[in-house]
């Protein structure tokens, strides 16, 4: 299993959310310490080292390596508002 970096922007993001939601992100980035490539997840366009996943109407923007998984961004699925956060960041 690998083990997990947060960013603080995506930190400062899970504790904001409701608990469901709170639950599903929870689930989902523990499935991606033990597989970071699911089948549904997506290499970003322009950054060939970063991922996507969906989780519900939320979306995880990841990258990892053979020892840690780098969790970046974790915003509302609206596309256009979290690649302006992720260009930011860069």
């Amino acid at each position: 299993m690998l083990k997990l970096d947060l960013a603080n922007s995506a930190f400062d993001s899970v504790l904001k959310l409701e608990a469901k939601q709170f639950r599903q992100i929870g689930h989902k980035i523990m499935a991606l310490m033990k597989d970071p490539r699911p089948n549904d997840s997506s290499q970003l366009r322009g950054y060939p080292k970063y991922f996507r996943v969906d989780v519900g109407e939320f979306r995880i923007v990841y990258s990892f390596d053979k020892d840690c998984l780098y969790i970046l961004l974790i915003e509302k699925r609206n596309d256009d508002e979290i690649y302006k956060r992720l260009k930011n960041i860069f």
